[in-house]
């Protein structure tokens, strides 16, 4: 039934402004102003990412965004050059080092958040 279907992900933040600002400045993503003030991302090869307005955003409590990268050390420091603050996690089956890198098993993955409260990661292929 939707196995054609060209599906997209969305979701909600309180400035779509400022989301520009972080998404294209800071993330180097292509955006677009969309109608009714949506915000989309477009990334290589994929449907864009819409980014919309919410008076009463709360941030998603997971992961929203995943990037794949060829080497997540490198796209780390390259974020934090940028100012970016990584999550830290020290639970029984997921610690991030001094690096704030996971490496515990699987992809190599590290956490931020948007200025909106949003988790994204950046992942090792």
């Amino acid at each position: 039934m939707f196995k054609d279907t060209k599906a997209f992900s969305g979701y909600s933040v309180d400035d779509t402004a400022r989301a520009k600002a972080f998404y294209s400045d800071i993330l180097d993503i292509k955006t677009k102003e969309g109608e009714m003030g949506i915000l989309e991302l477009h990334i290589n090869g994929n449907n864009p990412i819409i980014l919309y307005h919410k008076p009463n955003h709360k941030p998603a409590t997971f992961t929203v965004l995943n990037f794949p990268v060829s080497d997540v050390e490198k796209a780390v420091q390259q974020l934090k050059d940028k100012g970016v603050v990584f999550e830290t996690y020290d639970f029984e089956n997921l610690k991030t080092d001094a690096d704030n890198i996971f490496r515990g098993g699987g992809p190599k993955i590290a956490w931020f958040k948007d200025p909106y409260g949003n988790i994204l990661s950046v992942l090792e292929e």
